[in-house]
């Protein structure tokens, strides 16, 4: 997909597209369905069979193979409470993907709030358009009343068990509680000593838009009904909300003894089917504990897929919370995440956003090996329809899109080139398809989405695309999303999108096998597109249009990152790369944290770690405008979840990348950074990479492939190599130049890359430098 260096060998296609995965490998892969529980990687490098048998003449020595050293690790990054959170983003989140709560103080009470909200309640008018007709909508909220004045507490939320625990002093005595959501059921249980007793109250909330705190709704809007509420014959409370564009919220909830059990259920667009949905969570659960039992395991295996420890506990912390945050919000099989996840609260962005809020957030999941949460290519699967209906009658025999927001099914109109809208959206949004497809090699979904969605996508740009008197290809005048001029011609953030998708598609067809009718016409556009627009301070908007006020998108630089498609690898460029990063972050006033997640990420392909942590630190200084907040999460006028996501994506930038065919091994670690561990992290071409650098050196390198795909590994290393397989026979290898290694790895095998004498093969924590405060309000 991109160019190497010259010295490089060229890289074939394969390198860059793969071969399927076989047999059972395939059964976790994102195009399958989410099971109760993920199975966990294969935690130590002996647990793969060695060719012929026999003893392994290497091993990794792992010690996070237990529960123990799990709990004891991920102890020391959880989250802390002393006193009262008082807003959404101070207090502890719970989650299964679906269902999600949030706790902090009630408002104006003395009351703690637990949120109930729901990533599938939704509103179906989409005449309203997505931020009043197809909308998240609120659903409810409980109340835990104490009857003294709260004076302190003492909470934990354990990543480890994803469970909230704890005790509330108040002035009449101690409540003891503990919390989890699991299998659409929150499940709170809660004892009362001296005086206090265990009141709980649900507060169902009006079926309206959280858009109303900034906007006033349509003319043409109508209220939603009001909710009803009935008692089932075993107890259990229930409150209905229909809904007049079709459908129905339930919330079921019964308390037994010291527990409470909250289940909510919606159907679209049967008006009954959520009732009997919330009813059967519950029946399921049964009790805190049955729950419980079921709950744990699925954490415990979620945890160790994969590895990573590094010495700054702030930052480690927050990493290890971003995992526990995103399967929280998601699941392969589920809805895309909303702006807000499944955390909904007043707020503007109430939606899906899909200019570049989707796309940041599902990045982390790669690099991490945990496909089986990527809800974003489900929904593009499973809505392809959806995605034809979205662009004018006129070109929905070829053409599929998606505008910038819109409901969980994608369901949104794109506008038209040529009248100054966004064209670009769906595309971006396959990119992150085509990755988790990169990263499993899982052809079914290259076949299945990626290719037929992408063809469409970019057929849809065909139809705009004409010569120009230069000969060129141009393209009428399309938005950089969110940058505030009249729209250009040959915006750069269609243009980058065009090329992507034209190669892709090109190198999909091939690999699959299609004689595809449009492929001369995918390498005229290559062979005649504009060249992307510059001036003296770098790529421009389009043209005409320079880089003149400050865009906290980062829509003009896809071609950079996460592209890739102009990289530091091509000499060429680097000027115009430096360039242009530097006017983008020289004109700051509308930036926000992702500009500078994205910036640390593009310093990182660069090699320049300390740079890229310097700007990566902006995001988590208070004085900036637009912080990350003590629970992690982030604030722009609302809850909006992608830039703690992605700025987890730029430490894994900072510690592995493998783009263009090449896995780069510690590529920007921060000079600070003396010591790293990385386990099982997962790259394109399907491989598991761990690596520990130790006294700022790498010591040695394991690659595992589950695809059977060309590797080509940038080591970092000095001195004389040594690359073992598993079965001690040396690896065959070519030195590629600029540290680079081909390495003949066949599928199911593994191979031990070092300099000098064998080095201690430990995957272990790193000694943290100076310890910062925990996450929450310790």
């Amino acid at each position: 997909m991109t160019s190497q260096p010259g010295k490089h060998a060229p890289v074939p296609r394969r390198a860059l597209l793969g071969t399927a995965l076989g047999g059972a490998a395939a059964a976790a892969l994102p195009g399958t369905a989410h099971a109760e529980q993920p199975v966990a990687a294969k935690r130590s490098a002996d647990a793969t069979p060695v060719a012929g048998g026999g003893r392994r003449p290497w091993r990794l020595r792992d010690t996070m193979t237990t529960d123990r050293a799990w709990d004891t690790f991920l102890r020391g990054q959880d989250l802390l409470w002393s006193r009262l959170p008082t807003r959404w983003y101070e207090g502890p989140f719970l989650g299964d993907g679906l269902l999600g709560s949030m706790v902090y103080q009630e408002p104006g009470t003395n009351h703690i709030r637990f949120t109930v909200q729901h990533g599938r309640v939704q509103d179906h008018r989409p005449e309203l358009g997505s931020s009043w007709g197809t909308c998240r909508l609120p659903v409810g909220h409980l109340t835990l009343e104490p009857v003294g004045t709260i004076t302190s507490l003492d909470w934990r939320l354990s990543l480890w068990n994803a469970e909230l625990t704890g005790t509330v002093t108040t002035t009449a005595g101690t409540l003891t509680l503990s919390a989890l959501i699991h299998d659409e059921v929150l499940a709170a249980r809660v004892t009362a000593d001296g005086g206090e007793q265990v009141t709980w109250t649900f507060h169902p909330e009006e079926a309206v838009s959280p858009r109303r705190i900034s906007e006033a709704p349509p003319a043409d809007y109508t209220a939603n009904p009001p909710w009803t509420t009935r008692t089932a014959t075993d107890g259990t409370q229930q409150v209905l909300q229909p809904l007049i564009g079709g459908g129905q919220t339930a919330t079921a909830y019964r308390r037994t003894g010291d527990e409470l059990l909250l289940s909510v259920g919606h159907s679209f667009p049967s008006a009954t089917a959520a009732e009997a949905a919330s009813l059967r969570n519950l029946r399921r659960a049964t009790s805190y504990g049955a729950l419980r039992r079921r709950h744990t395991p699925w954490w415990h295996a979620f945890y160790q897929k994969s590895f990573v420890s590094f010495p700054d506990q702030r930052l480690q912390s927050f990493h290890w919370i971003q995992l526990y945050k995103v399967a929280c919000a998601s699941r392969a099989g589920g809805p895309v995440m909303a702006t807000s996840g499944p955390w909904l609260e007043p707020t503007p962005w109430p939606a899906v956003w899909w200019n570049l809020n989707v796309q940041l957030e599902y990045w982390l999941i790669h690099g991490a090996n945990h496909l089986e949460l990527d809800s974003l290519a489900t929904t593009l699967r499973q809505n392809q329809e959806q995605l034809i209906a979205n662009v004018p009658a006129a070109y929905r025999t070829d053409s599929s899109g998606v505008g910038r927001s819109s409901d969980m099914f994608a369901t949104r109109a794109v506008g038209v080139p040529g009248t100054g809208n966004e064209a670009g959206n769906l595309t971006w949004a396959l990119h992150n398809v085509w990755l988790s497809y990169r990263h499993s090699m899982d052809e079914s979904l290259l076949r299945d989405t990626v290719f037929p969605v992408l063809r469409r996508a970019i057929n849809y740009y065909l139809h705009f695309l004409a010569p120009g008197s230069d000969g060129k290809l141009h393209l009428p005048s399309t938005l950089s999303p969110e940058y505030p001029v009249v729209p250009p011609q040959d915006t750069n953030y269609d243009l980058a999108l065009i090329r992507w998708g034209c190669q892709t598609l090109i190198e999909s067809a091939e690999l699959l096998g299609l004689d595809d009718e449009l492929v001369p016409r995918w390498q005229e556009v290559l062979a005649k597109l504009t060249p992307y627009p510059v001036d003296d301070n770098g790529f421009m908007i389009g043209v005409g249009t320079p880089y003149a006020q400050s865009h906290r998108h980062y829509s003009h630089l896809l071609m950079v990152y996460p592209l890739y498609l102009v990289n530091w690898e091509q000499p060429e460029n680097r000027d115009l790369i430096t360039k242009s990063v530097v006017r983008w972050q020289a004109l700051a006033n509308a930036h926000r944290g992702y500009s500078y997640t994205g910036a640390a990420s593009m310093y990182a392909m660069t090699g320049d770690g300390d740079t890229a942590i310097t700007y990566l630190r902006k995001f988590f200084d208070p004085t900036t405008r637009y912080p990350c907040q003590a629970n992690t999460h982030y604030t722009e006028a609302g809850p909006v979840i992608e830039t703690p996501l992605s700025a987890s994506q730029s430490l894994h930038d900072m510690f592995c990348q493998s783009w263009g065919g090449v896995i780069r091994v510690f590529p920007a670690v921060p000079s600070a950074w003396a010591d790293v561990t990385l386990h099982d992290f997962r790259t394109q071409g399907a491989f598991l990479v761990s690596a520990v650098r130790k006294a700022g050196a790498t010591r040695f390198i394991r690659v595992r492939s589950l695809a059977g795909e060309p590797l080509r590994l940038r080591h970092g290393l000095s001195g004389t190599l040594t690359a073992l397989l598993d079965d001690g026979t040396p690896a065959r290898t070519q030195d590629l130049g600029d540290g680079t290694l081909a390495i003949d790895l066949p599928q199911g095998r593994e191979v031990l890359v070092h300099s000098g004498s064998r080095p201690d093969l430990s995957i272990a924590p790193v000694a943290v430098g100076e310890p910062g405060p925990a996450w929450g309000l310790p």
